[in-house]
């Protein structure tokens, strides 16, 4: 009897190593992946990303999960053209590349962009930025949260927004953002949030592989289709430059085109300007006909599919 309560003792803990190193592996591979053209870099400055990943460093929790309150909306949406103009994309090394051959994506006749992501995953706290800031461009958010990624994964408690429970208005595109879990644990997993529609969930498994995504970036997450245009997959810049900042602090930084953040954030959000005015034929003019967001259409990637 003593013999067979050791030996399930042992199983268990083999099953849970095997656990563990799954989940490292895990972390390391969005870590990777998600970089996209800066992974030479983080190749060459290894030591540094080894002691990033295994949780060297101590990192300040970040901004209050809720509600995003007036002062941060009013500073999203009050972003200078300016500011836009000032930034460009010239420093953006990560886009979404066009697809070959699909049908549009739709939602009531309106070209529609689809988010899926999670909120425990930081590069999913770091596209969030972007991909907000293209969207008010030609539209309008109510109900948009506040959250942080998990704080026992890769970049803990990077600040970022929820699209869970979030509506988005506009005359131009329907938008759908999917949050899949929270950031809190549940057992060995987060707790689930949101499910896809059907469709939606469709739309990513055939999306989010191969020949429309890289084979080493299957099945990543952020998942951002632009009305079957174009794909991206995974973070266009590193989260670390959000470590430590409240959301309020990051949107200050968007708005100031000296900061590092505005650059990545700033830059990657032209991007997405340029790919949702190839959906809109340009529209609104005042958007889409600015030096920025026509230069920044050349940092689309090549088509796929």
């Amino acid at each position: 009897m003593a013999r067979r309560v050791e030996q399930k003792a042992a199983a268990r803990e083999r099953i849970a190593a095997q656990l563990a190193a799954q989940q490292a592996a895990e972390r390391r591979r969005r870590l990777l992946l998600a970089l996209g053209a800066v992974v030479l870099v983080i190749v060459i400055v290894g030591g540094l990303v080894a002691i990033r990943v295994f949780g060297g460093g101590k990192k300040t929790a970040t901004g209050p999960s809720g509600a995003a309150d007036t002062a941060l909306m009013t500073t999203l949406s009050s972003i200078p053209d300016s500011t836009f103009s000032t930034v460009g994309s010239a420093g953006v090394t990560a886009a979404p590349s066009a697809i070959n051959g699909a049908p549009a994506l739709t939602d009531n006749g309106k070209p529609k962009v689809l988010y899926i992501g999670a909120e425990y995953c930081p590069f999913c706290a770091a596209e969030r930025w972007p991909v907000t800031v293209a969207l008010m461009r030609f539209g309008t958010f109510s109900g948009l949260g506040t959250t942080h990624s998990a704080s026992g994964d890769v970049h803990p408690n990077t600040p970022t927004l929820s699209f869970h429970g979030s509506t988005y208005t506009s005359q131009y595109l329907a938008f759908t953002g999917v949050e899949t879990t929270t950031n809190e644990l549940e057992g060995n997993s987060y707790k689930p949030l949101d499910t896809p529609t059907a469709e939606d969930q469709a739309t990513l498994q055939k999306y989010d592989y191969p020949p429309y995504v890289d084979k080493d970036g299957a099945g990543s997450i952020p998942f951002i289709d632009l009305g079957n245009k174009f794909i991206g997959s995974g973070a266009t810049y590193d989260p670390e430059l959000l470590a430590g900042k409240t959301q309020q602090q990051v949107a200050d930084a968007i708005k100031d085109p000296s900061t590092p953040i505005a650059k990545a954030v700033i830059g990657s959000a032209n991007v997405y300007t340029a790919a949702i005015c190839k959906m809109t034929n340009n529209q609104p003019a005042n958007v889409c006909s600015t030096e920025a967001v026509t230069a920044a259409a050349g940092k689309l990637g090549a088509a796929k599919g």
